[in-house]
């Protein structure tokens, strides 16, 4: 692929599983409805049960893309969710749909755990970060446009017409990878899988403080995106009485990633991995503590909510990409089953955190507020431990 290409694939990849979440967002009130759900935080689980299956399936891809290459796990992968994304379609109680959900999120897992190696596997250090950063710029394209998408598909049917489009999506993102995608693993980079390898590369994941630490860093920054995405639609429609808006609104708060990534892109050679997350964690400690004052001021509305939400996914962006190159970097040479330890751990941490922000949610934007206030301190005190009490110093080759 030329350069260009790859970048584009890669977000291209990236976005089957941010599709996977966010498409469906302006459908929820329907799915609640016509399934007759009992309360209107079960609507929640659509998101959460995708994002557990997307937890549990990391583990798997990473092994099998260290033995048999990155296209075959890929093309398997992408395939079961055409047919995961078929089978939501069909749903008629919740059950159903749940554990339909439930089988997407573990076939993209792989999309997360491949896209890291793919780029690991041809770059590394601040050129790795750049290459992801890059990637998720074109990628946060697809959580601001997928609302908007999602809702023009309910022009045109009910909620399951939104499963057929993932399918469609899947379908042909799985025709590029067949046709012009190139294996980037090397025959002699290939690894047997034994529990003697697994254990050798699980232990040194699990114990390397870089690669742990900042794997932990990562999951407690996603699960404040995920608390956001979860209880979204409530907050735009239920407590502000924005749902009319609700597409653009939520378009506002992830075009502030995108926007991130952008500047860290261009931002992270010269300046480094390590001073540009670092600030953004005490940038979004600041802004949660505004915030808080804001709302029990008793002075939050719409107005007030918008430019905190966004400033705050802008600190989360500027983390995201940074934190994964950094825990990746001391283990590259395990790059698949690194990514799936590193990736497993983020994912269930992120879907701790941010369903006990999503299920808080009392018609107030406090949960979310404290959420992050929260997220911020725990991150700085990770971060603190793992760099040994020396913050916005630089360190091996990603600075």
């Amino acid at each position: 692929m030329f350069p260009r290409e790859f970048v584009v694939f890669v977000a291209a990849v990236m976005a089957v599983n941010a599709l996977g979440v966010d498409l469906m967002l302006p459908a929820l009130a329907d799915i609640g409805s016509e399934l007759a759900l009992s309360a209107a935080n079960h609507r929640q689980w659509v998101i959460t049960v995708y994002m557990l299956g997307f937890s549990f399936g990391q583990l798997v891809y990473g092994p099998l893309a260290d033995r048999y290459g990155r296209k075959p796990v890929l093309l398997a992968t992408l395939s079961g969710f055409v047919a995961a994304s078929i089978f939501a379609a069909s749903s008629t109680t919740f059950e159903a749909l749940l554990l339909a959900r439930f089988l997407q999120g573990l076939m993209s897992a792989s999309t997360r755990v491949l896209a890291v190696a793919i780029v690991r596997d041809r770059y590394v250090g601040r050129q790795m970060a750049r290459t992801l950063s890059v990637a998720q710029m074109i990628f946060f394209i697809v959580p601001i446009m997928a609302p908007t998408l999602g809702q023009l598909l309910l022009a045109f049917g009910p909620w399951r017409m939104i499963f057929y489009a993932l399918a469609a999506f899947a379908a042909f993102v799985l025709a590029w990878t067949l046709v012009r995608f190139p294996e980037t693993l090397a025959p002699a980079d290939r690894h047997p899988i034994s529990m003697a390898t697994l254990s050798a590369s699980y232990r040194l994941t699990l114990t390397n403080r870089f690669s742990i630490g900042y794997a932990i860093a990562s999951a407690l920054t996603f699960g404040g995106i995920i608390g956001f995405v979860s209880s979204s639609q409530q907050i735009f429609v239920d407590e502000f009485h924005a749902g009319e808006n609700f597409t653009w609104l939520f378009a506002i708060c992830a075009f502030s990633m995108g926007c991130a990534s952008f500047a860290n892109s261009r931002l992270v050679v010269r300046l480094g991995t390590r001073l540009i997350s670092q600030t953004a964690v005490f940038a979004l400690i600041g802004l949660s503590l505004l915030h808080l004052a804001i709302i029990v001021g008793g002075w939050e509305s719409l107005w007030t909510y918008i430019p905190f939400q966004a400033l705050s996914m802008v600190c989360i962006g500027l983390c995201g990409a940074n934190f994964g190159a950094m825990a990746m970097e001391p283990v590259g040479h395990i790059a698949g089953t690194a990514s799936s330890v590193q990736g497993f751990i983020s994912s269930v941490g992120a879907v701790i955190v941010g369903s006990a922000i999503g299920q808080s949610y009392n018609g107030t934007t406090l949960p979310l507020a404290i959420g992050y206030l929260c997220i911020g301190l725990t991150v700085l005190t990770v971060v603190y431990v793992v760099e040994g009490g020396q913050l916005f110093q630089p360190r091996m080759s990603l600075d």
